[in-house]
């Protein structure tokens, strides 16, 4: 058995990538879209290509799943390393390579190198990207200096820099078409996220949490990258984007002006609920969905409240940004549970009825599973019995139920506390 196959230091023998590169030999000619339904329709039909690996996580439903079957239980043993390529960046490799068009996209942590690779000669590099960055921004990031992966479309791959900008590359050349700043590392906000493409528009989140910064997600336009929206975690409802009908479906979730009441004072201008993580995508309902992350600071004390919306679930409309609802996970996060995870999209019959939903493994120990039209509960359940932290969960409330045994209040010493602050995920 011959395949392909990447491995070595930078962590692409990851199982969900072999799958995608063991066929991606074979070129698959798609011309590039110019509209933004063409850009949707383009992505949409790459993804059901196993042969592409072209978001991610496969495809907007974030499923990270190949139907390839060339490997399979019986031939797994057989595997072996045809080739391997290296970065030469030792920091993490969070996110893997993308694969369009039998070409491979691979990026690196800090400094963000961006390489080309055809897969029918992946000795030879086609083009690689080495943007300039001040070293400084290293001191700035949180827990290493990663970078979760590129996005492709319209013929371009996007790229965010640890330096705070979102950067668009001609896939075929590698040449850079245009640079926004989204983050200014001098007030502590960087960049690590992999950004999506959704119809003409690239999304791109914000990181640093944990200095303070006040979370946010920006749709710029592929074609030039202009700005076309911009919705907050936390502040006034303005700010926040949120639709007329936001949480009409759910009233006890919490409607308009939170963004400001569950905070004392201003105390929301430094609040966190940056999104760093990865999101999906229903192309029918025109929604996008994503976690945002923990609050600020970490200590609990210095922030009474709920500190709404971090550590929520939002669906928003991807044309105009306006949340339609928000689910809060984790009402004054005491652990830095930072909600920003995996999100997976499914159809499933409830109660003799089909549903779209959403699934969210959430750090906080608790899996969540919710109608991605409206934001009804289904369901949460805990991960694992050892989760402590919560006695149980209140559907009706849709809170969790807390354990005032493991909280990490002034003056109480807590041991044993599950999950940890890395979280269950």
């Amino acid at each position: 058995m011959s395949l392909k196959r990447a491995t070595g230091q930078t962590g692409l023998q990851k199982k969900r990538l072999s799958r995608a590169v063991a066929t991606a030999i074979a070129g698959f000619a798609l011309a590039s879209a110019s509209g933004a339904a063409l850009a949707n329709a383009e992505l949409i039909k790459l993804s059901q290509d196993d042969r592409q690996w072209v978001m991610q996580g496969k495809d907007y439903d974030h499923s990270h799943y190949s139907g390839l079957k060339q490997i399979n239980r019986s031939n797994v043993k057989n595997l072996k390393a045809a080739w391997t390529f290296s970065t030469g960046v030792l920091h993490g490799h969070e996110g893997g390579p993308l694969v369009v068009n039998g070409i491979m996209y691979i990026h690196t942590p800090f400094p963000n190198i961006t390489y080309a690779i055809d897969l029918d000669n992946p000795n030879k590099i086609l083009w690689e990207h080495k943007p300039k960055q001040d070293a400084s921004v290293r001191a700035v990031a949180c827990c290493d200096v990663v970078n979760r992966g590129l996005a492709y479309g319209d013929g371009k791959i996007f790229k965010t820099q640890l330096d705070g900008h979102i950067v668009a590359l001609d896939a075929k050349t590698g040449k850079e078409l245009w640079k926004m700043e989204n983050s200014d590392p001098k007030v502590g906000s960087t960049l690590t996220q992999a950004p999506m493409v959704v119809e003409d528009m690239v999304i791109v989140g914000s990181s640093g949490a944990e200095l303070g910064v006040r979370g946010y997600v920006t749709a710029y336009r592929i074609k030039d990258g202009k700005q076309v929206w911009r919705a907050y975690a936390t502040g006034p409802d303005e700010d926040i984007l949120l639709a007329d009908d936001f949480n009409m479906a759910n009233p006890h979730y919490g409607q308009k002006g939170l963004g400001t009441s569950t905070w004392e004072g201003d105390a929301w201008k430094i609040g966190g609920g940056t999104n760093w993580g990865w999101y999906a995508y229903d192309p029918e309902l025109k929604l996008m969905y994503y976690g945002s992350g923990n609050p600020a600071p970490w200590n609990e004390t210095m922030r009474p409240g709920d500190n709404k919306w971090t550590m929520a679930i939002w669906g928003r409309d991807v044309k105009t940004g306006k949340a339609k609802f928000a689910f809060q996970k984790t009402p004054h996060d005491e652990w830095d549970y930072a909600g920003v995870n995996w999100i997976g999209l499914s159809d499933q019959v409830v109660d003799g009825k089909k549903q779209k939903l959403l699934t969210h493994p959430d750090r906080n120990g608790i899996v969540y599973t919710l109608n991605r039209e409206n934001g009804n509960l289904v369901r949460a359940d805990k991960i694992d019995p050892s989760v402590n932290v919560f006695k149980g969960y209140d559907m009706k409330k849709g809170v969790p139920i807390r354990d005032p045994e493991y909280s990490t209040r002034m003056d109480h010493l807590a041991k044993g506390i599950c999950p940890s602050a890395m979280g269950y995920h």
